[in-house]
């Protein structure tokens, strides 16, 4: 079976996935999900993949799975080792020589926030509310979970031009949340469409599926190791 490696997104850390790595181990995967340097102000994109690269070591028959701010990390990892699947959830996708900090704009996130919001009616200057943005259809004892692991998330990664020339020439699959606040569903496509010339596998529920929706996610990360198979 796979390696699944679940790199978690901004200002978080492993505790994200601890729904999903029993729903994989009982599909037979193992399952590793290394805690990325998310508070560290000397930590860059390429210390974020050397995290990832030392965790899976001689293993084989690698799944790379990445959340939200993971799309910076992961495709780095794929030049470094040999990954037999990226899979990119509610993630960021980088141009070759950006840096992450000009993503926001280059992409236009924010006008597409604002226009999801207003027609949700949600108030688009309203103060940032985890709770609303992120946590909304969340378990409530998940979210009180979770309080303990909330790191805050260093700006170092966020200042370089991305580094590779291409995106790597890894099979990629881009699981988008129908219902996520944060990356509306029409600009996830739109970026995809734009970036990777790729259409967006879709599912419902928000931003942070591993939390709200864990059997679901669990089931579609399979299916794509199974499809890779055939």
């Amino acid at each position: 079976m796979a390696t699944f490696v679940l790199l978690h997104g901004a200002g978080s850390d492993s505790w994200y996935w601890h729904r999903v790595l029993p729903e994989l181990r009982a599909r037979g995967h193992e399952v590793l999900a290394p805690d990325l340097p998310c508070d560290d102000d000397s930590a860059g994109l390429a210390e974020y993949a050397d995290v990832v690269v030392d965790a899976i070591g001689e293993r084989t028959g690698v799944v790379l799975v990445a959340q939200s701010m993971a799309g910076f990390t992961a495709p780095l990892v794929c030049e470094r080792v040999p990954v037999e699947l990226m899979v990119l959830v509610a993630a960021m996708v980088p141009l070759p020589g950006e840096p992450p900090g000009e993503w926001w704009a280059s992409t236009g996130h924010e006008r597409a926030r604002r226009e999801l919001d207003e027609r949700q009616g949600r108030d688009p200057d309203a103060e940032f509310d985890p709770y609303v943005t992120f946590l909304h259809d969340v378990p409530a004892e998940i979210v009180a979970g979770g309080e303990d692991h909330v790191r805050d998330q260093s700006g170092t990664p966020f200042e370089k031009p991305w580094p590779l020339v291409a995106w790597p020439d890894v099979p990629t699959r881009f699981l988008l949340c129908r219902d996520d606040r944060f990356f509306p569903a029409d600009f996830q496509r739109r970026v995809l469409r734009e970036r990777l010339g790729i259409t967006p596998d879709e599912m419902p529920g928000g931003h942070l599926p591993a939390l709200a929706r864990p059997g679901e996610l669990a089931e579609r990360l399979h299916g794509y190791w199974t499809g890779l198979q055939s």
